[in-house]
């Protein structure tokens, strides 16, 4: 079972702007300021922001919630600068644990005009087939709220 899930964003801040957040280490290190119940932090594992970074990244989670959600590695795995385009593969922990072969977040900066664009964010899945009834826990509301919240920090630092 495959699955593809997307959301659209669009801010008025430049699109170069935006991308140097989301491009390398800068997006990790603001949303654990910016959003910390969202997630409590980002390790460096291996790397320096570009293709074959490995991030360890921390949940924010209860105590009652299942160790399976408290953390997951992912891998950059995909960085065009041309395209404004990264992908993210989680390579340990989390949905590989549930049955989930393939869970990449893709982000996608694209200039609207000089001075705004759009924040397109996307997960695409793969599941075995046994596991299926897991692909309910696959939502985008996580890099929703990363984009509002990278969109309003940028909005109020040039104003």
């Amino acid at each position: 079972m495959e699955g593809h899930l997307s959301h659209e964003l669009e801010v008025n801040v430049p699109a170069n702007e935006v991308w140097e957040v989301y491009r390398g280490l800068e997006l990790g290190r603001l949303v654990t300021e910016l959003l910390p119940n969202l997630i409590e932090k980002v390790e460096l594992v291996e790397g320096d922001g570009g293709v074959g970074t490995i991030l360890n990244v921390v949940f924010p989670i209860p105590p009652e919630t299942p160790a399976i959600f408290t953390s997951w590695k992912e891998k950059f795995t995909k960085i065009d600068d041309e395209k404004r385009l990264k992908e993210a593969e989680v390579i340990e922990g989390a949905f590989l644990q549930l049955g989930f072969s393939l869970y990449r977040v893709t982000f996608v900066i694209n200039e609207k005009d000089a001075n705004s664009c759009i924040i397109k964010s996307m997960v695409d899945y793969k599941l075995d087939t046994e596991s299926a009834a897991n692909a309910s826990l696959v939502s985008t509301q996580a890099l929703e709220l990363i984009a509002q919240a990278i969109g309003k920090y940028l909005t109020d630092k040039k104003n």
